[in-house]
């Protein structure tokens, strides 16, 4: 029956994958559905809206596929840059290793499981009502020498991953620096963050880091901008963003002068709406200024600065020492991308982040608990027999047979991927209470936190079934987890299998057919007119979502690839779907909005060297079970090896992701002397920092008095 349950889950995600990609072959060649299917290309004028629907174009074509397939890794990184490469890298990387294990898993394993008769022989004229348990490991006799297979496939792939796990760091690292030293001068690559500044009574912050750098760097500090309280304005600003956009779609539609302005029948001209809206935006610009210029006042400073240099290697000198003799004076970090910096976080006094940070521990130990709701009702689901005493009124409908295969085979993943939406955004915000100084980092902590939830709350929550108490006592006792581990982590094989092909398949369908976004544009249409002259806003890629699900299921895979090999051609076939939706999505949907470096691979790296060393503790516990001492024995050193391995990495690479070597940064300066640009880029660097709420604003056209710069930045001489 667990085959018969699996066998229907894949069907029914395959012609939901199938229905995707047919639908999506036509509704992107549709006009209502260019800004949800090419976005990218509407913005940056690669493709037109079309007015009128054309029935020539409902005909699928796979043309989009071969585009994807084409696109180069030049290409991709021109135009998604670096974090693109390295997220197409994951993919490919996950391809090759589950490649390789394929090959082992399905045609030496699987066999070698088949022959066993620990469980029952296989009944290949019945193969539907076969348990999977006989295409497991623990179809194999305890002390067999089939296990023999089984330990050198354990070696093998081992051995292969952390080979390709150095090749691939290396790869990204030196892709690294050479995107570095392709890339134009940067303000981030100039400037440095301070923070815990200490200020004189009766001084200023401004003051006192413009006399601190002129005192100890005084022939490479350039300038600075002081970081201030702007959170009011950035609301006023927002006020005023949805009054204009409200107003110019009033005045866009004049034929519309006799609709209702409002659900209450409240009947007005459109003239009286664009009159009165007109006034109120002039009275917000007018509030927004009055603001700005009492922001501008040094009792709205916040202790700390973005400090710019004339060189790369001098900000790279100055964040890497420590400024002063106390230790909490005179802070630095790095400074983010200009427009990846999330401003909201200067507005928190020292307190508050602190209590956040606190806030954030428990918020995540309470998600993780309530989390085991949903991983216990599911697990409830996968057993017929505890749902029928859960819901005695349903045993006549469970004899139905494809009711029960759908409800223990296909619902349990669903409802458990439809919960896993919610971590995603919930983890992101609990990562910008944080204390985190650009978006790129909150989305960093975010992919971090996302993949060990997972881990927790899928994987071991679902092996574990039982009490949050009894899954903390289970790790509180090491030598008993390889035996644990052995015993629980075959027994949901069925579950992983099926996860992988909901979750997985499906979601990656999903994500060619946008269907959030599809929905929200087919609702919002009749509601809102879009004017043509409004700017399209192109989304972003959303990494802290897909890395981690793309992790996980090298988890699984890594994992079970010995126990349950069954389970990797579904990856696999995961992985190709995704090879080839993501680089349409890259190519025709998402574009970047701030750029790491590269800086997600150390979490895939850390990530993989843990799915090894799970693996091979499950090893040992089977083997013994299995009660082949040796073959457990021997495994001992592999994960030792593994850590030696991820500790050579960690110091042969980690350093090129944390921060550029002197050697590249005056490589880097050196050619810049050359560049006759440089003056004019040190002339923007001076405003480059400058908060967005500061920034002259005018949207009403009866205001011109909003031009000048508010806050001028301190500029050595």
């Amino acid at each position: 029956m667990l085959v018969s349950a699996l066998l229907t889950s894949v069907g029914i995600n395959t012609g939901l994958c199938f229905l995707f990609f047919i639908l999506y072959s036509v509704l992107r060649k549709q006009p209502i559905n260019y800004e949800v299917y090419v976005p990218r290309l509407l913005a940056e004028g690669k493709s037109r809206r079309r007015s009128h629907f054309n029935l020539e174009r409902l005909i699928p074509s796979p043309g989009w596929v071969k585009k994807a397939w084409q696109l180069t890794e030049d290409e991709l990184l021109s135009l998604s840059g670096l974090d693109a490469v390295v997220f197409m890298r994951i993919i490919g990387f996950s391809l090759r290793v589950f490649a390789f294990a394929g090959v082992i898993g399905i045609f030496i394993l699987l066999p070698v499981n088949t022959s066993g008769d620990q469980l029952t022989s296989v009944d290949f004229a019945d193969l539907t009502n076969n348990s999977l348990d006989v295409f497991t490991i623990s179809n194999i006799n305890s002390g067999s020498y089939k296990l023999w297979f089984h330990f050198s496939a354990v070696y093998a792939v081992t051995a292969f991953v952390c080979y390709l796990l150095y090749y691939e760091y290396n790869y990204i690292s030196s892709k690294r620096i050479a995107f570095f030293y392709a890339s134009k001068p940067q303000p981030e690559q100039f400037t440095i963050l301070v923070r815990s500044i200490p200020v004189a009574q009766g001084g200023s912050v401004s003051e006192s880091v413009d006399n601190f750098f002129r005192e100890y760097h005084p022939s490479s500090y350039l300038s600075h901008v002081v970081v201030r309280r702007t959170r009011k304005l950035r609301n006023l600003i927002n006020d005023a963003k949805k009054l204009y956009k409200r107003l110019i779609h009033l005045q866009s539609y004049p034929n519309e002068n006799d609709q209702r302005s409002c659900c209450f029948g409240l009947f007005r001209r459109r003239v009286d709406l664009v009159d009165q809206y007109e006034k109120k935006l002039e009275d917000l610009e007018e509030n927004l200024r009055m603001e700005q210029s009492e922001v501008s006042l040094a009792t709205d400073e916040v202790r700390a600065a973005f400090v710019s240099f004339n060189s790369r290697y001098a900000a790279a000198t100055a964040f890497h020492m420590q400024q002063s003799i106390n230790p909490i004076q005179w802070i630095t970090e790095e400074a983010p991308e200009p427009h990846d910096v999330y401003w909201p976080f200067f507005s928190s006094s020292f307190m508050k982040k602190w209590l956040s940070k606190l806030v954030v521990i428990v918020a995540c130990i309470l998600l993780t608990i309530l989390f085991l709701i949903p991983v216990v009702v599911v697990q409830g689901l996968t057993n017929l027999n505890q749902l029928e005493v859960w819901f005695p009124f349903l045993k006549s409908i469970l004899t139905i047979t494809f009711v029960s295969q759908v409800i223990t085979g296909y619902l349990p993943s669903l409802i458990l991927q439809l919960f896993l939406k919610i971590v995603p955004p919930i983890m992101e915000f609990l990562s910008s209470i944080q204390g985190y100084i650009s978006h790129s980092a909150i989305e960093k902590s975010a992919c971090n936190k996302v993949l060990w939830f997972t881990i927790w709350n899928i994987f071991f929550a679902t092996v574990f079934s039982g009490s949050v108490l009894y899954q903390v006592s289970i790790f509180l006792d090491p030598k008993n987890i390889p035996s644990k581990l052995a015993v629980s982590v075959p027994a949901q094989a069925s579950f992983f299998i099926a996860y992988v092909v909901t979750s997985g398949w499906t979601s990656t369908s999903s994500e060619l057919f946008r269907v959030i976004p599809f929905i929200g544009s087919l609702v919002m249409r009749p509601c809102v007119k879009r004017n043509p002259d409004d700017e399209l806003e192109v989304p972003s890629i959303p990494y802290h979502r897909d890395i981690p699900r793309i992790l996980f299921f090298g988890v699984l895979g890594i994992t079970y690839f010995f126990l349950a090999p069954l389970i990797l051609p579904f990856l696999l076939i995961y992985l190709c779907l995704a090879y080839i939706i993501y680089r349409n999505q890259f190519l025709n949907v998402y574009a970047p909005k701030y750029e790491t470096g590269g800086k997600f691979w150390p979490i895939v790296h850390n990530s993989t060297i843990f799915s090894l060393v799970l693996m091979h503790a499950i090893a040992v516990g089977i083997f013994t079970l299995k009660k082949l001492s040796l073959a457990s024995t021997l495994i001992f050193p592999l994960p030792i090896l593994t850590l030696l391995f991820n500790e050579y990495c960690r110091k042969r690479f980690l350093p090129i992701f944390i921060a550029y070597s002197a050697e590249t940064l005056i490589l880097k300066d050196r050619e810049d002397r050359n560049d006759h640009s440089m003056p004019e880029f040190f002339e923007r660097l001076e405003t480059a920092y400058q908060d967005p709420a500061l920034l002259p604003i005018q949207y009403s056209p009866h205001t011109d008095d909003l031009n000048a710069p508010l806050i001028s930045s301190s500029t050595a001489v």
